[in-house]
């Protein structure tokens, strides 16, 4: 398969102060990669290194084969990277619509595409952003990342503080996704099991260095071994 992410030996933070130390990883076209750690080991940090919103201090990031650690981030996001932000940032005085079509690029994401992923976002499309629940924001925040048309997709937290029977509806959500769609995925999700879930690889931080690497299958199975290595960190 041919790699699609590479960061190799990254060091990053935000202006003087490193968070990522020595950094390496690799991802396939179509892989799917759990990020996993406690608080402040450099989850988030990760994501938005690969985006450009760190102070990069060494290391190499390749997007399809070509350096991208100098890029803006616009050229990023041009280049076939779509971040789902913890927190969601969608536009509360725009509309669910404008919200959508802000971000389109011409590709096999539509509006109608979105709309029939997330049928919710089609019946509340004229309400603005500040008028809908956290799910339906989180709904929001990836169909917006989608319109993009990313061959690459970061997803930060999107199950954070969103009721059980929201949760599950996302889950199937980023199994279709991954299944039927051509993207490889990166997904930092506190909860490790909703993580392995759906994803085919597993990484655990700690103090923004890799503690941990393997298959999610493996390691939901023994959701005990996960838990010790998490405290571990």
């Amino acid at each position: 398969m041919s790699e699609v992410l590479i960061l190799d030996h990254v060091r990053a933070g935000y202006g003087e102060t490193v968070v990522l130390e020595d950094l390496s990883l690799r991802l396939s076209r179509r892989e799917t990669l759990a990020v996993l750690g406690r608080n402040g080991v450099g989850k988030t940090t990760l994501l938005a290194t690969i985006v450009g919103h760190t102070t990069l201090h060494s290391g190499r990031i390749a997007f399809h084969g070509t350096g991208i650690e100098h890029a803006p981030i616009y050229a990023r996001v041009r280049s076939g990277i779509g971040y789902g932000p913890q927190g969601r940032e969608i536009f509360p005085s725009l509309t669910i619509e404008e919200n959508l079509t802000v971000a389109r690029r011409d590709g096999r994401w539509t509006l109608e595409r979105i709309y029939e992923l997330f049928p919710n976002l089609a019946q509340r499309k004229k309400h603005m952003g500040n008028q809908i629940s956290g799910g339906e924001q989180q709904m929001l925040a990836i169909g917006r990342a989608l319109m993009g048309n990313p061959a690459l997709l970061l997803l930060d937290e999107p199950m954070e503080g969103l009721a059980p029977i929201i949760v599950d509806g996302l889950l199937l959500v980023l199994e279709k996704l991954i299944a039927e769609d051509d993207l490889t995925v990166i997904l930092v999700e506190q909860s490790a099991r909703l993580a392995l879930q759906v994803t085919k690889r597993a990484l655990i931080l700690d103090r923004g260095k890799i503690a941990f690497e393997g298959e999610s299958a493996e390691l939901a199975r023994d959701m005990k071994k996960v838990s010790e290595l998490l405290m571990a960190t």
